[in-house]
C-alpha cells in the first residue's frame, strides 16, 4: 500500500527557518532506514509559502495568488511517499517522522502534526479505469521515474 505522508507548516517553517541540525540529521536517519527498508518512494521539503503560488479557476477566469498564505496550519512543509504493508505499518513510520520532525524546531518535546492518507489504487477506479487509460498510466509513470532518476536535485 502507498501513502504519502504531509508534513504540515508551522509559524518557524512558514517563516523561512531551517530546521536545526539536530532536526535535520535526525529526519536524515528515519529517511534514510525508510529507503534502506525499501519502504521510502520520495520525499522532500518545501520552501515556506512565500515563494510559492495557487492558481484559481473560478468560472473560466484564471487567477494567480502569490504566497504567502494566511492559513498556516493549512499548509505543508513537505512530503514522503512511501510504500508498506499496512495502515499501521504507515503509522510506525509517520510517529518516528514527526519526533523527528519536532527535533527540527530544536524542541523534541513540541507538538507537530502529519497528515497520511493513501494513494488511491486502480481498484479505487473501479471499471472507470480502463486498460487504455492503465496503459497510458503505466508509460506517463515510467517517464516520470526517468524524468526524476535524470534531474538534478
Amino acid at each position: 500500500m502507498r501513502f504519502m505522508m504531509v508534513f504540515k507548516a508551522n509559524e518557524a517553517s512558514e517563516a523561512g527557518q531551517p530546521p536545526t541540525e539536530e532536526g535535520l540529521t535526525a529526519m536524515g536517519l528515519v529517511m534514510a532506514e525508510m529507503a534502506e527498508k525499501g519502504v521510502l518512494l520520495a520525499g522532500d521539503g518545501l520552501l515556506p509559502s512565500s515563494h510559492g503560488f495557487r492558481l484559481q479557476l473560478d468560472e473560466g477566469k484564471r487567477r494567480v495568488i502569490d504566497g504567502p498564505f494566511a492559513e498556516t496550519k493549512e499548509l505543508i512543509a513537505g512530503f514522503c511517499l512511501i510504500e508498506v504493508a499496512s495502515r499501521e505499518e504507515a503509522m510506525e513510520w509517520g510517529w518516528r517522522c514527526i519526533a523527528a520532525d519536532a527535533k527540527g524546531g530544536g524542541n523534541p518535546e513540541s507538538s507537530g502534526q502529519l497528515e497520511i492518507r493513501p494513494v488511491a489504487t486502480a481498484e479505487y477506479f473501479g471499471d472507470n479505469y480502463t486498460d487504455e487509460a492503465r496503459d497510458r498510466n503505466d508509460v506517463t509513470f515510467a517517464k516520470a521515474a526517468e524524468n526524476l532518476q535524470n534531474s538534478s536535485t
